[in-house]
């Protein structure tokens, strides 16, 4: 097992880590997965390739028009800061669609006449196809080709969208929510996999993974301002609507810009895999989203968690005895890989666990505007840009990703339990800022050397297929968190208030203004419980990073000449 998954020094050699050499086999390329038993050869092995064999530097086939001059594979692509825009737009407009939409749910539903228990399928419609099918888009990526699937996802996102946006009735708006995330799944690894082999090595890796982590961490905040914006100055239909144009902008610049290999050759899908992997992450997500409103103990939600997890335990097993895996057990049974996945799951639990209870606290307790509630997230977005950019960007080529996550995750748990001591009284600039700041900061430290860890040495035929597994990870780790930490919190306040109801009334009575103000102060003691809860998760998973994450820094591959040190190329 490789320990060292961190992007490498810029090479010339075609090699992949050992890990990942049979994904570059001749007999793998058909399939574009390889048999985890083979994932380590030997050295005497004779289809393993020499590390310090030189390949040819020709550009990739896929990526050259007919009758261009091949480009020299070791020379960066002149417009590859151009397709970052491109790239790094469409990952906004996927990353914005998670909470702008939530902002405009009170609206919609007023317009569409949607009951109290259809509300939820808004965001569950969207977020039960994003998750569970994430695996599918990403294979389906690396079959038929990343920018195929890219221009494909961006132009069925904005068809979707439009269709939302003009939306008669509830059944439409749920129709055209679940579309969005099916292309959603298709766009979101095609985007990161793009990323990976636009920038392969070295210090411009590090600044295009932070631009790109800066996106995917604060976006969300952007988000819940973008739709208070449009909802109280436009309509609820424009947070819909807005993607259109987002969208078809991108898709002139993937035209023109980017660049990729042709799909896998007379390659086959893995359709058990398929059925039982998206399967059971859909039984899953479904299953969260459902606990926050039916309870963990009630017979729909038990059932249905232990059919996702049964699925997902025949998954596995199916991918150790499938001629063309699904999901290649290599890719995640890789230690810094692993764990940086593991690490990304535990992470965005904290990060939505912040802005669902802080969503319902400005504007539920201290009686903010949307706009002005999303205003008040911006500082958590700066707080993830700087970090990503300006520190994680600079200092990755230089130290082990471990001293990012590490530091990060332990200073993002520390302002997550500053906001534990909120009350009904509590101030935004003296008691909500600073921990928010904090967060952010510590978000942006994390994110870019756990995405970069996750997608870092992998075979070309397998980078769609990464990049979806860190999505999944994302997707279900919001999941998971909305619900794990919302039924936390509703549980808390249910209890802080039948016992002090009830204390109140032995004393003689409750007027109505002293009700109020016990219900307001059982709904935040349920809040901080859960943000308790949400910092304890973050400490985890630095924990979790300081024991799986051990890779090396590319400084450090690169004076040791370490032969097994993968390179950044994909």
């Amino acid at each position: 097992m490789s320990d060292q998954s961190t992007p490498g020094p810029p090479s010339d050699s075609s090699s992949n880590s050992p890990s990942d050499a049979p994904g570059d086999r001749p007999g793998d390329a058909a399939t574009g997965s390889s048999n985890p038993t083979d994932a380590d050869p030997s050295p005497t092995d004779p289809d393993a390739k020499d590390p310090d064999a030189k390949a040819p530097a020709t550009s990739d086939p896929g990526a050259t028009p007919p009758g261009a001059t091949p480009v020299p594979a070791d020379e960066p692509d002149p417009r590859r800061w151009w397709a970052l825009a491109v790239i790094a737009t469409a990952q906004l407009m996927v990353v914005l669609d998670a909470t702008i939409v939530n902002i405009a749910l009170p609206s919609a539903q007023r317009a569409l006449h949607i009951s109290n228990g259809n509300r939820q399928w808004v965001i569950t419609a969207y977020t039960l196809a994003f998750g569970g099918l994430l695996l599918l888009g990403g294979r389906v990526a690396d079959l038929v080709g990343r920018k195929r699937t890219f221009i494909i996802g961006l132009i069925g996102f904005a068809g979707s969208s439009a269709i939302g946006g003009a939306s008669a009735g509830q059944e439409m708006l749920f129709l055209s929510r679940a579309l969005q995330g099916i292309f959603a799944a298709l766009l979101a690894p095609s985007a990161l996999s793009l990323l990976t082999t636009t920038f392969p090595a070295g210090k411009e890796r590090a600044q295009a993974f932070g631009i790109f982590s800066a996106i995917a961490g604060g976006g969300s905040a952007i988000g819940l301002l973008l739709g208070g914006i449009l909802t109280e100055w436009l309509s609820w239909r424009w947070c819909l609507y807005v993607n259109v144009p987002i969208a078809l902008l991108a898709v002139i610049g993937a035209f023109i810009l980017l660049k990729d290999r042709e799909g896998t050759r007379n390659a086959h899908l893995d359709i058990p895999g398929v059925i039982l992997g998206c399967g059971g992450l859909v039984a899953i997500v479904y299953g969260f989203s459902q606990a926050e409103s039916d309870g963990w103990t009630s017979t729909e939600v038990l059932s249905v968690l232990s059919v996702g997890v049964a699925l997902l335990a025949a998954f596995t097993w199916w991918q150790t005895r499938s001629p063309a895996p699904l999901l290649p057990l290599h890719i995640i049974k890789e230690r810094n890989r692993g764990g940086s996945v593991l690490v990304m799951a535990l992470t965005t639990i904290g990060l939505f666990g912040a802005f669902l209870f802080l969503t319902f606290f400005l504007q539920n307790i201290l009686g903010y505007s949307p706009i002005k509630a999303g205003l008040a997230f911006l500082p958590l977005s700066a707080g993830i840009i700087i970090g990503s950019t300006q520190i994680s960007a600079r200092l990755l080529p230089l130290v082990a990703p471990r001293l990012l996550v590490v530091p990060g995750l332990l200073l993002s748990a520390g302002g997550m339990y500053s906001l534990t001591f909120i009350d009904t009284h509590s101030s935004y600039p003296a008691h909500i800022l600073p921990g928010t700041i904090l967060l952010g900061f510590g978000l942006g430290l994390t994110f870019l050397p756990v995405i970069s860890t996750a997608t870092s040495g992998v075979a070309q035929s397998d980078s769609g297929v990464t990049s979806a597994t860190v999505n999944t990870a994302q997707q279900v780790g919001g999941s998971i968190g909305t619900s794990l930490l919302n039924t936390i919190a509703a549980t808390s306040t249910t209890t802080y208030l039948t016992a002090h109801l009830a204390a109140a009334a032995r004393e003689g009575g409750v007027t109505p203004a002293e009700r109020a103000n016990i219900v307001n102060t059982g709904t935040v003691h349920g809040f901080t419980v859960a943000i308790a809860w949400a910092a304890i998760i973050l400490l985890a998973a630095a924990i979790i990073g300081a024991i799986l994450i051990n890779a090396k820094s590319p400084r450090a591959q690169g004076s040791s000449g370490a032969p097994d040190a993968p390179p950044a190329a994909v």
